[in-house]
């Protein structure tokens, strides 16, 4: 069995509807998101998932949230743009993306609100 993570960015501010501080407040953050994909054959080049192509992948999902007020987007109009939401969120939009068609899986995408912390979206 292999394992792979690529790396994003995309820049974003929100706030957090009825949160006893300052994450109330509008602010915003530099998000990194890294996705983890797993998958036990090569193709014929011995490469699970081309870095590049999952990388592309992944940000086309986060262009969508990039540079945007997260909490005027649709998606966010009934539950707090928290970084736990968006990791699941951003799980979901990138596992529909035909590079896991086949044996490869999309097993977690980790979103890091600042370098010293972040939230890991596994599937049930």
């Amino acid at each position: 069995m292999y394992e792979l993570t690529v790396k994003a960015e995309f820049e974003a501010a929100h706030f957090i509807k009825n949160y006893p501080g300052k994450c109330a407040r509008l602010h915003g953050h530099n998000w990194i998101v890294e996705a983890v994909a797993k998958g036990g054959e090569l193709n014929e080049l011995g490469i699970l998932i081309d870095f590049k192509i999952l990388k592309a992948e992944l940000n086309k999902v986060l262009d969508e949230f990039d540079h945007q007020y997260l909490n005027e987007l649709e998606i966010f109009a009934k539950k707090n743009p928290t970084a736990e939401i968006l990791a699941k969120v951003i799980f979901e939009k990138l596992s529909a993306s035909e590079i896991f068609s086949g044996k490869n899986k999309l097993t977690a995408i980790k979103v890091y609100e600042t370098p010293k912390s972040c939230v890991t979206y596994y599937p049930d």
